[in-house]
């Protein structure tokens, strides 16, 4: 997977001490289809208004309108960003109005990926990610190339949980991530308990 250091990036002063981002993209270029949909039908019904007589200012005002919604659909895509760092999957969107969540890498339980036939040609899909606490399911829409996204999840969630060193200080460094996402309210009582219970060698 591509990794990124164009200025179109998540914010470095947003990272933490030892983050890295692994990749970072914008959403599928397909994502944006149906604003090029938007315009055919804008100028069919330019067209029909034209043909059939019909007052000039209904005109302007599909023109208008047709601008309008292609505008914010670009701009919706240029200000949507994924980000999978070494630690979390952070999503960011809006230009004036913004909206973002984030995904510690361990608290994932699984990724999957979803292609339709349309989407497999133009090499995009969707990724649903499991995860414990708070976030449950989550669903991004337009992944390029989601497959290789999975795969670049899957490999930094299993390097972020298994840090080099001993075996002792692998432990102790994942109860302490563990302490912090319970201490966080990411994790509840019971989750914290039963993944405490499963890095110690207990029954989940």
């Amino acid at each position: 997977m591509r990794r990124y250091s164009r200025s179109m990036g998540y914010p470095k002063r947003l990272l933490s001490d030892d983050e890295v981002i692994e990749t970072e993209f914008r959403p599928h270029w397909s994502g944006i289809l149906r604003e090029g949909l938007i315009v055919l039908i804008g100028v069919a019904v330019a067209v029909l208004v034209l043909v059939l007589g019909w007052p000039t200012w209904l005109l302007w005002a599909v023109a208008g309108l047709v601008v309008l919604l292609v505008i914010g659909g670009i701009v919706r895509w240029a200000t949507t960003n994924h980000v999978v760092t070494n630690e979390r999957l952070i999503y960011r969107a809006g230009f004036i109005a913004k909206q973002g969540t984030e995904i510690p890498l361990e608290v994932i339980q699984n990724v999957a990926f979803n292609q339709t036939l349309f989407e497999r040609m133009f090499g995009t899909g969707d990724l649903m990610i499991e995860s414990a606490g708070t976030h449950g399911q989550t669903r991004y829409k337009d992944i390029p190339k989601p497959e290789a996204v999975q795969s670049l999840i899957y490999r930094a969630r299993e390097a972020r949980m298994r840090p080099n060193g001993s075996a002792e200080t692998d432990s102790l460094s994942q109860l302490e991530r563990l302490s912090r996402l319970h201490d966080d309210g990411k994790l509840s009582d019971v989750e914290f308990e039963a993944q405490k219970a499963k890095l110690l060698g207990g029954e989940s």
